[in-house]
Protein backbone atom coordinates (compact mmCIF):
# COMPACT_ATOMS: atom_id res chain seq x y z
CA UNK A 1 0.00 0.00 0.00
CA UNK A 2 1.54 3.28 -1.08
CA UNK A 3 1.65 6.38 1.12
CA UNK A 4 2.88 9.94 1.00
CA UNK A 5 5.35 10.99 3.65
CA UNK A 6 5.73 14.74 4.10
CA UNK A 7 7.94 16.99 6.19
CA UNK A 8 5.97 20.20 6.56
CA UNK A 9 6.92 23.76 7.19
CA UNK A 10 8.34 24.82 3.81
CA UNK A 11 6.49 27.62 1.96
CA UNK A 12 5.76 26.47 -1.58
CA UNK A 13 7.56 28.73 -4.06
CA UNK A 14 7.94 28.49 -7.83
CA UNK A 15 5.97 27.53 -10.94
CA UNK A 16 3.68 24.55 -11.59
CA UNK A 17 2.11 23.38 -14.86
CA UNK A 18 -1.51 22.21 -14.75
CA UNK A 19 -2.65 19.16 -16.76
CA UNK A 20 -5.86 18.47 -18.66
CA UNK A 21 -9.19 18.44 -16.82
CA UNK A 22 -9.99 14.94 -15.53
CA UNK A 23 -13.75 15.53 -15.47
CA UNK A 24 -13.75 16.85 -19.05
CA UNK A 25 -11.50 14.01 -20.24
CA UNK A 26 -13.87 11.32 -18.94
CA UNK A 27 -16.84 12.73 -20.88
CA UNK A 28 -14.74 13.36 -24.01
CA UNK A 29 -13.25 9.85 -24.03
CA UNK A 30 -16.73 8.34 -23.85
CA UNK A 31 -17.95 10.62 -26.66
CA UNK A 32 -14.92 9.70 -28.80
CA UNK A 33 -16.36 6.23 -29.50
CA UNK A 34 -19.51 7.75 -31.07
CA UNK A 35 -17.83 8.03 -34.48
CA UNK A 36 -16.37 5.25 -36.64
CA UNK A 37 -13.53 7.61 -37.62
CA UNK A 38 -10.27 8.04 -35.71
CA UNK A 39 -10.27 10.80 -33.11
CA UNK A 40 -7.14 12.37 -31.60
CA UNK A 41 -7.36 13.75 -28.06
CA UNK A 42 -4.55 15.87 -26.61
CA UNK A 43 -3.87 17.29 -23.12
CA UNK A 44 -5.18 14.08 -21.53
CA UNK A 45 -4.36 13.94 -17.83
CA UNK A 46 -2.29 10.86 -16.99
CA UNK A 47 -4.40 9.80 -14.00
CA UNK A 48 -5.94 6.52 -12.93
CA UNK A 49 -9.55 7.42 -13.80
CA UNK A 50 -8.57 8.25 -17.39
CA UNK A 51 -6.43 5.12 -17.75
CA UNK A 52 -9.23 2.89 -16.41
CA UNK A 53 -11.77 4.40 -18.83
CA UNK A 54 -9.37 3.91 -21.76
CA UNK A 55 -9.06 0.24 -20.76
CA UNK A 56 -12.85 -0.10 -20.56
CA UNK A 57 -13.27 1.46 -24.04
CA UNK A 58 -10.60 -0.87 -25.42
CA UNK A 59 -12.30 -3.89 -23.82
CA UNK A 60 -15.56 -3.31 -25.73
CA UNK A 61 -13.65 -3.26 -29.04
CA UNK A 62 -12.50 0.32 -29.65
CA UNK A 63 -8.91 0.74 -30.86
CA UNK A 64 -6.97 2.86 -28.37
CA UNK A 65 -3.46 4.03 -29.21
CA UNK A 66 -1.77 6.00 -26.42
CA UNK A 67 0.69 7.88 -28.61
CA UNK A 68 2.14 9.79 -25.65
CA UNK A 69 1.46 10.28 -21.94
CA UNK A 70 -1.03 13.04 -22.78
CA UNK A 71 -2.33 12.08 -26.26
CA UNK A 72 -4.41 9.19 -27.58
CA UNK A 73 -5.94 8.05 -30.86
CA UNK A 74 -9.34 6.35 -30.51
CA UNK A 75 -11.29 4.51 -33.19
CA UNK A 76 -14.72 3.14 -32.29
CA UNK A 77 -15.54 1.44 -35.61
CA UNK A 78 -15.02 -2.11 -34.32
CA UNK A 79 -16.95 -1.94 -31.08
CA UNK A 80 -18.39 -5.44 -30.79
CA UNK A 81 -20.44 -5.14 -27.63
CA UNK A 82 -22.49 -2.52 -25.84
CA UNK A 83 -22.00 -4.17 -22.45
CA UNK A 84 -19.23 -2.79 -20.23
CA UNK A 85 -17.35 -4.99 -17.74
CA UNK A 86 -18.03 -4.34 -14.03
CA UNK A 87 -14.28 -4.66 -13.28
CA UNK A 88 -13.74 -1.22 -14.80
CA UNK A 89 -16.93 0.42 -13.67
CA UNK A 90 -16.49 -0.31 -9.96
CA UNK A 91 -13.32 1.80 -10.00
CA UNK A 92 -14.74 5.02 -11.49
CA UNK A 93 -18.14 6.63 -11.37
CA UNK A 94 -17.82 8.52 -14.66
CA UNK A 95 -17.95 5.24 -16.58
CA UNK A 96 -21.70 5.92 -16.72
CA UNK A 97 -20.90 8.32 -19.61
CA UNK A 98 -20.61 5.19 -21.76
CA UNK A 99 -24.40 4.87 -21.36
CA UNK A 100 -25.11 8.08 -23.27
CA UNK A 101 -22.37 7.43 -25.84
CA UNK A 102 -23.38 3.83 -26.63
CA UNK A 103 -27.10 4.62 -26.54
CA UNK A 104 -26.61 7.53 -28.94
CA UNK A 105 -24.54 5.52 -31.41
CA UNK A 106 -25.95 1.98 -31.15
CA UNK A 107 -29.35 2.67 -29.52
CA UNK A 108 -28.43 0.18 -26.81
CA UNK A 109 -26.15 0.24 -23.78
CA UNK A 110 -25.52 -1.94 -20.76
CA UNK A 111 -23.33 -0.46 -18.05
CA UNK A 112 -22.95 -1.64 -14.41
CA UNK A 113 -23.99 0.78 -11.69
CA UNK A 114 -20.99 3.02 -11.05
CA UNK A 115 -18.34 3.22 -8.32
CA UNK A 116 -15.84 6.01 -7.51
CA UNK A 117 -15.38 8.06 -4.34
CA UNK A 118 -17.88 7.60 -1.54
CA UNK A 119 -18.66 11.29 -1.02
CA UNK A 120 -22.42 10.91 -0.94
CA UNK A 121 -25.49 9.98 -2.90
CA UNK A 122 -25.20 10.66 -6.63
CA UNK A 123 -28.36 9.12 -8.06
CA UNK A 124 -28.65 7.99 -11.66
CA UNK A 125 -32.39 8.80 -11.90
CA UNK A 126 -31.94 12.07 -13.83
CA UNK A 127 -29.86 10.27 -16.46
CA UNK A 128 -32.59 7.66 -16.88
CA UNK A 129 -35.31 10.34 -16.99
CA UNK A 130 -33.46 11.99 -19.88
CA UNK A 131 -32.98 8.72 -21.79
CA UNK A 132 -36.69 7.87 -21.37
CA UNK A 133 -37.66 11.31 -22.68
CA UNK A 134 -35.58 10.54 -25.79
CA UNK A 135 -37.59 7.34 -26.33
CA UNK A 136 -35.39 4.72 -24.65
CA UNK A 137 -36.58 2.07 -22.24
CA UNK A 138 -34.40 1.66 -19.15
CA UNK A 139 -34.18 -1.00 -16.50
CA UNK A 140 -31.76 -2.25 -13.88
CA UNK A 141 -30.93 -5.96 -14.03
CA UNK A 142 -28.09 -7.95 -12.45
CA UNK A 143 -26.45 -4.78 -11.17
CA UNK A 144 -26.41 -3.09 -14.58
CA UNK A 145 -28.35 -0.26 -16.19
CA UNK A 146 -29.76 -1.37 -19.54
CA UNK A 147 -31.03 1.29 -21.94
CA UNK A 148 -32.32 0.63 -25.46
CA UNK A 149 -34.44 2.26 -28.14
CA UNK A 150 -35.61 1.43 -31.64
CA UNK A 151 -35.08 5.12 -32.41
CA UNK A 152 -34.10 8.10 -30.26
CA UNK A 153 -36.19 11.22 -30.79
CA UNK A 154 -35.51 14.72 -29.53
CA UNK A 155 -37.60 16.06 -26.66
CA UNK A 156 -37.87 18.85 -24.09
CA UNK A 157 -36.13 17.72 -20.89
CA UNK A 158 -36.18 19.59 -17.58
CA UNK A 159 -33.65 18.43 -14.98
CA UNK A 160 -35.14 18.61 -11.47
CA UNK A 161 -31.73 19.41 -10.00
CA UNK A 162 -28.55 20.62 -11.67
CA UNK A 163 -26.49 17.54 -12.57
CA UNK A 164 -23.23 17.58 -14.52
CA UNK A 165 -23.36 13.83 -15.20
CA UNK A 166 -26.96 13.84 -16.43
CA UNK A 167 -26.36 16.93 -18.59
CA UNK A 168 -23.37 15.32 -20.34
CA UNK A 169 -25.02 11.90 -20.71
CA UNK A 170 -28.26 13.31 -22.19
CA UNK A 171 -26.27 15.67 -24.43
CA UNK A 172 -24.34 12.73 -25.91
CA UNK A 173 -27.40 10.58 -26.55
CA UNK A 174 -29.38 13.55 -27.98
CA UNK A 175 -26.52 14.39 -30.39
CA UNK A 176 -27.50 11.37 -32.48
CA UNK A 177 -31.25 11.45 -31.84
CA UNK A 178 -33.77 12.41 -34.51
CA UNK A 179 -34.92 16.03 -34.24
CA UNK A 180 -34.42 18.69 -31.61
CA UNK A 181 -33.71 18.34 -27.89
CA UNK A 182 -33.81 21.10 -25.27
CA UNK A 183 -32.22 20.48 -21.85
CA UNK A 184 -33.42 22.98 -19.24
CA UNK A 185 -31.74 23.57 -15.88
CA UNK A 186 -28.57 22.15 -17.44
CA UNK A 187 -25.24 22.19 -15.60
CA UNK A 188 -22.94 25.06 -16.66
CA UNK A 189 -19.55 23.70 -15.55
CA UNK A 190 -16.52 24.23 -17.83
CA UNK A 191 -16.25 20.49 -18.50
CA UNK A 192 -19.86 20.41 -19.77
CA UNK A 193 -18.85 23.12 -22.26
CA UNK A 194 -15.71 21.19 -23.19
CA UNK A 195 -17.64 17.98 -23.95
CA UNK A 196 -20.14 20.00 -26.04
CA UNK A 197 -17.28 21.67 -27.96
CA UNK A 198 -15.70 18.27 -28.58
CA UNK A 199 -18.97 16.81 -29.89
CA UNK A 200 -19.44 19.89 -32.11
CA UNK A 201 -15.93 19.39 -33.49
CA UNK A 202 -17.12 15.90 -34.56
CA UNK A 203 -20.13 17.38 -36.35
CA UNK A 204 -22.74 17.54 -33.58
CA UNK A 205 -25.08 20.56 -33.40
CA UNK A 206 -25.13 21.75 -29.78
CA UNK A 207 -25.85 25.33 -28.76
CA UNK A 208 -26.07 26.98 -25.33
CA UNK A 209 -23.53 24.87 -23.39
CA UNK A 210 -22.39 26.99 -20.45
CA UNK A 211 -25.92 28.35 -19.96
CA UNK A 212 -28.83 26.62 -18.24
CA UNK A 213 -30.58 25.86 -21.56
CA UNK A 214 -28.82 23.60 -24.07
CA UNK A 215 -30.33 23.09 -27.53
CA UNK A 216 -29.32 20.09 -29.62
CA UNK A 217 -30.24 19.21 -33.17
CA UNK A 218 -29.51 15.52 -33.76
CA UNK A 219 -27.22 14.41 -36.59
CA UNK A 220 -26.96 11.04 -38.33
CA UNK A 221 -23.22 10.58 -37.93
CA UNK A 222 -20.18 12.10 -36.29
CA UNK A 223 -16.73 12.36 -37.88
CA UNK A 224 -13.00 12.49 -37.10
CA UNK A 225 -11.52 15.35 -35.11
CA UNK A 226 -8.45 16.50 -33.19
CA UNK A 227 -9.16 18.10 -29.84
CA UNK A 228 -7.24 19.43 -26.85
CA UNK A 229 -8.85 19.18 -23.39
CA UNK A 230 -9.18 22.29 -21.19
CA UNK A 231 -6.89 22.68 -18.14
CA UNK A 232 -8.04 21.19 -14.83
CA UNK A 233 -9.55 23.93 -12.66
CA UNK A 234 -9.57 21.68 -9.56
CA UNK A 235 -5.90 20.73 -9.87
CA UNK A 236 -5.13 24.44 -10.33
CA UNK A 237 -7.23 25.40 -7.30
CA UNK A 238 -5.52 22.72 -5.19
CA UNK A 239 -2.09 24.25 -5.87
CA UNK A 240 -3.50 27.73 -5.23
CA UNK A 241 -4.69 26.66 -1.76
CA UNK A 242 -1.41 24.83 -1.14
CA UNK A 243 0.33 28.19 -1.71
CA UNK A 244 -2.09 29.86 0.73
CA UNK A 245 -1.80 27.24 3.49
CA UNK A 246 2.02 27.15 3.38
CA UNK A 247 2.33 30.97 3.07
CA UNK A 248 4.03 30.57 -0.28
CA UNK A 249 4.32 32.24 -3.66
CA UNK A 250 3.20 29.99 -6.54
CA UNK A 251 2.72 30.71 -10.24
CA UNK A 252 0.11 28.30 -11.63
CA UNK A 253 0.52 27.91 -15.41
CA UNK A 254 -1.72 26.59 -18.22
CA UNK A 255 -5.04 27.64 -16.67
CA UNK A 256 -8.17 29.51 -17.72
CA UNK A 257 -8.47 32.21 -15.01
CA UNK A 258 -12.21 32.67 -15.72
CA UNK A 259 -12.81 29.07 -14.54
CA UNK A 260 -11.02 29.86 -11.27
CA UNK A 261 -12.95 33.00 -10.30
CA UNK A 262 -14.85 31.51 -7.34
CA UNK A 263 -11.60 30.08 -5.95
CA UNK A 264 -9.62 33.29 -6.56
CA UNK A 265 -12.26 35.44 -4.81
CA UNK A 266 -12.13 33.26 -1.67
CA UNK A 267 -8.33 33.33 -1.65
CA UNK A 268 -8.41 37.14 -1.76
CA UNK A 269 -11.04 37.19 1.02
CA UNK A 270 -8.72 35.22 3.31
CA UNK A 271 -5.83 37.60 2.68
CA UNK A 272 -3.94 36.21 -0.32
CA UNK A 273 -2.73 38.26 -3.24
CA UNK A 274 -4.01 36.79 -6.52
CA UNK A 275 -2.73 38.04 -9.89
CA UNK A 276 -4.31 36.88 -13.16
CA UNK A 277 -2.69 36.82 -16.60
CA UNK A 278 -3.79 35.23 -19.91
CA UNK A 279 -3.22 31.60 -18.89
CA UNK A 280 -1.49 32.02 -15.53
CA UNK A 281 -2.47 32.87 -11.97
CA UNK A 282 -0.08 33.77 -9.15
CA UNK A 283 -0.99 33.29 -5.49
CA UNK A 284 1.06 34.94 -2.74
CA UNK A 285 0.38 34.52 0.98
CA UNK A 286 2.68 36.48 3.27
CA UNK A 287 1.06 36.30 6.71
CA UNK A 288 -1.60 34.43 8.67
CA UNK A 289 -4.83 33.93 6.75
CA UNK A 290 -8.18 35.55 7.63
CA UNK A 291 -11.43 33.72 8.36
CA UNK A 292 -14.37 33.65 5.91
CA UNK A 293 -17.60 31.80 5.15
CA UNK A 294 -18.13 29.66 2.05
CA UNK A 295 -20.97 27.59 0.60
CA UNK A 296 -20.51 25.09 -2.24
CA UNK A 297 -22.79 25.60 -5.23
CA UNK A 298 -23.03 24.49 -8.87
CA UNK A 299 -20.83 26.47 -11.28
CA UNK A 300 -20.21 29.42 -11.33
CA UNK A 301 -20.49 29.10 -7.52
CA UNK A 302 -17.75 27.77 -5.26
CA UNK A 303 -16.99 24.16 -6.35
CA UNK A 304 -17.65 21.22 -4.03
CA UNK A 305 -14.39 19.70 -5.31
CA UNK A 306 -12.52 22.64 -3.73
CA UNK A 307 -14.25 22.43 -0.32
CA UNK A 308 -11.71 20.26 1.58
CA UNK A 309 -8.82 22.43 0.32
CA UNK A 310 -10.34 25.66 1.66
CA UNK A 311 -11.20 23.78 4.86
CA UNK A 312 -7.47 23.16 5.47
CA UNK A 313 -6.59 26.82 4.79
CA UNK A 314 -9.33 28.02 7.16
CA UNK A 315 -8.15 25.60 9.87
CA UNK A 316 -4.98 27.75 9.97
CA UNK A 317 -6.76 31.11 9.65
CA UNK A 318 -7.37 33.76 12.28
CA UNK A 319 -10.92 33.54 13.68
CA UNK A 320 -13.96 31.34 13.07
CA UNK A 321 -15.17 30.26 9.61
CA UNK A 322 -18.25 28.44 8.37
CA UNK A 323 -18.08 25.99 5.46
CA UNK A 324 -21.46 24.82 4.16
CA UNK A 325 -21.63 21.82 1.81
CA UNK A 326 -24.75 21.84 -0.37
CA UNK A 327 -23.79 19.20 -2.98
CA UNK A 328 -22.48 16.00 -1.34
CA UNK A 329 -23.38 14.97 2.20
CA UNK A 330 -20.16 13.02 2.91
CA UNK A 331 -17.67 15.73 1.95
CA UNK A 332 -16.57 16.29 5.57
CA UNK A 333 -14.93 12.90 6.08
CA UNK A 334 -11.52 14.62 6.07
CA UNK A 335 -12.40 16.61 9.21
CA UNK A 336 -11.64 13.77 11.67
CA UNK A 337 -8.22 13.35 10.06
CA UNK A 338 -7.54 17.09 10.24
CA UNK A 339 -8.50 17.11 13.93
CA UNK A 340 -5.76 14.50 14.48
CA UNK A 341 -3.33 17.16 13.21
CA UNK A 342 -4.55 19.73 15.73
CA UNK A 343 -7.39 21.42 13.84
CA UNK A 344 -10.43 22.61 15.81
CA UNK A 345 -13.49 21.83 13.68
CA UNK A 346 -17.05 20.89 14.59
CA UNK A 347 -19.42 19.52 11.94
CA UNK A 348 -23.10 20.32 12.44
CA UNK A 349 -25.29 18.84 9.71
CA UNK A 350 -24.00 20.14 6.38
CA UNK A 351 -21.89 22.91 7.95
CA UNK A 352 -18.39 22.78 9.42
CA UNK A 353 -17.57 25.37 12.07
CA UNK A 354 -13.80 25.92 11.83
CA UNK A 355 -12.02 27.63 14.72
CA UNK A 356 -8.67 28.70 13.28
CA UNK A 357 -5.53 27.52 15.09
CA UNK A 358 -1.93 28.79 15.09
CA UNK A 359 -0.45 25.61 13.63
CA UNK A 360 -1.08 22.01 12.63
CA UNK A 361 1.25 19.18 13.68
CA UNK A 362 2.21 16.12 11.67
CA UNK A 363 0.27 12.89 12.16
CA UNK A 364 -0.61 9.68 10.36
CA UNK A 365 -3.84 10.27 8.46
CA UNK A 366 -5.86 8.44 5.82
CA UNK A 367 -7.30 9.86 2.58
CA UNK A 368 -11.06 9.15 2.58
CA UNK A 369 -11.57 10.28 -1.05
CA UNK A 370 -9.86 12.10 -3.92
CA UNK A 371 -10.21 15.78 -2.95
CA UNK A 372 -10.03 15.14 0.79
CA UNK A 373 -6.78 13.24 0.16
CA UNK A 374 -5.28 16.20 -1.69
CA UNK A 375 -6.40 18.49 1.14
CA UNK A 376 -4.65 16.29 3.73
CA UNK A 377 -1.45 16.53 1.69
CA UNK A 378 -1.80 20.35 1.84
CA UNK A 379 -2.29 20.05 5.61
CA UNK A 380 0.89 17.96 5.84
CA UNK A 381 2.83 20.54 3.83
CA UNK A 382 1.69 23.30 6.21
CA UNK A 383 2.12 21.28 9.42
CA UNK A 384 5.04 21.12 11.80
CA UNK A 385 6.86 17.77 11.63
CA UNK A 386 6.19 14.56 9.70
CA UNK A 387 2.82 13.59 8.18
CA UNK A 388 2.04 10.24 6.57
CA UNK A 389 -1.00 10.05 4.28
CA UNK A 390 -2.39 6.54 3.73
CA UNK A 391 -4.74 5.35 0.93
CA UNK A 392 -3.21 7.67 -1.67
CA UNK A 393 -4.77 5.54 -4.42
CA UNK A 394 -7.68 8.00 -4.16
CA UNK A 395 -5.38 10.94 -4.86
CA UNK A 396 -3.83 9.18 -7.86
CA UNK A 397 -7.31 8.92 -9.38
CA UNK A 398 -7.29 12.64 -10.14
CA UNK A 399 -3.83 14.22 -9.80
CA UNK A 400 -0.97 13.44 -12.16
CA UNK A 401 2.64 13.56 -10.91
CA UNK A 402 1.32 15.13 -7.70
CA UNK A 403 4.38 14.61 -5.53
CA UNK A 404 6.78 15.57 -8.38
CA UNK A 405 4.93 18.85 -8.95
CA UNK A 406 4.97 19.61 -5.23
CA UNK A 407 8.70 18.82 -4.98
CA UNK A 408 9.25 21.26 -7.85
CA UNK A 409 7.81 23.94 -5.52
CA UNK A 410 10.14 23.03 -2.66
CA UNK A 411 7.96 20.51 -0.80
CA UNK A 412 9.61 17.63 1.05
CA UNK A 413 7.31 14.79 0.00
CA UNK A 414 7.87 11.24 -1.21
CA UNK A 415 5.73 8.31 -2.24
CA UNK A 416 6.70 5.28 -0.17
CA UNK A 417 5.44 1.73 0.24
CA UNK A 418 7.30 0.28 3.24
CA UNK A 419 8.32 1.09 6.80
CA UNK A 420 11.94 0.96 5.68
CA UNK A 421 11.33 3.77 3.14
CA UNK A 422 9.54 5.82 5.80
CA UNK A 423 12.52 5.52 8.17
CA UNK A 424 14.92 6.38 5.34
CA UNK A 425 12.93 9.58 4.60
CA UNK A 426 12.88 10.55 8.28
CA UNK A 427 16.65 10.11 8.54
CA UNK A 428 17.23 12.13 5.38
CA UNK A 429 15.11 15.13 6.42
CA UNK A 430 16.31 15.02 10.03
Amino acid sequence: MEQYIIKGGNPLVGEVEIGGAKNAALGILAAAIMTDDTVRIDNLPDVQDVNVLLEAISKIGAKVDRISRTSALINGSNIGQVSVDYEYIKKIRASYYLLGALLGKYKKAEVPLPGGCNIGSRPIDLHLKGFKALGATTRIANGSIIAEAAQLRGNHIYLDTVSVGATINIMMAASMAEGRTVIENAAKEPHVVDVANFLNSMGANIKGAGTDVIRIRGVERLHATEYSIIPDQIEAGTFMFAAAATRGDVIVKNVIPKHLEATSVKLMEIGCQVEEFDDVVRVVATGRLNNTNVKTLPYPGYPTDMQPQIGVALALANGTSLVTESIFENRFKYVDELVRMGANIKVEGNTAVIYGCEKLTGARVSAPDLRAGAALVIAGLAAEGITIVDDIVYIQRGYECFEEKLRGLGAEIERVSSEKEIQKFKLRVG
